[in-house]
């Protein structure tokens, strides 16, 4: 419990110090659009989600492949498109990755969970179903994906 209450104050403490991360959102019209959850026949649709506020002080960085995908800040969202494959997503801090294999036509939803740690924070990639990808979803903002 006392490994866990200093480590709740070290991320006010940064958060106080430095606000909540700068994301780069989009537009009303393209947030409520991705909202729409409609597959495409020819590729497949991610969505990488974090909603959460925990590590609001925190931008983290996720790549596809290794190519910078987006970076997301507190109770955001960004979504892309893959060919049908094999693919490699990470994340920052403890190295998350998660090996996914994508099929044409169908969507998949990525929760990005944040870990503290001692004096930096991390995520998790968790694939999640439909449901809970959704409603997570639709608890964020879309920013701008890289890809």
């Amino acid at each position: 419990m006392r490994k866990y209450l200093s480590q709740v104050v070290v991320m006010l403490a940064i958060t106080g110090m430095y606000g909540c991360a700068s994301v780069n959102k989009a537009s009303i019209e393209l947030d409520k659009a991705a909202k729409q959850f409609e597959a495409k026949p020819d590729v497949s649709q991610v969505y990488v989600y974090r909603n959460e506020t925990l590590g609001a002080a925190l931008s983290m960085p996720v790549t596809v492949n290794g190519k910078l995908a987006g970076t997301t800040g507190p109770n955001s969202f960004f979504k892309f498109n893959l060919a049908q494959g094999n693919h490699t997503i990470t994340s920052q801090g403890d190295g998350s990755v998660l090996e996914l294999e994508t099929k044409n036509g169908e969507i998949y939803y990525i929760w990005q969970e944040v870990k503290m740690g001692m004096f930096s924070g991390g995520s998790k990639l968790q694939l999640v179903n439909e449901s809970k990808g959704q409603k997570g979803v639709t608890e964020c903002k879309l920013i701008k994906s890289n890809l």
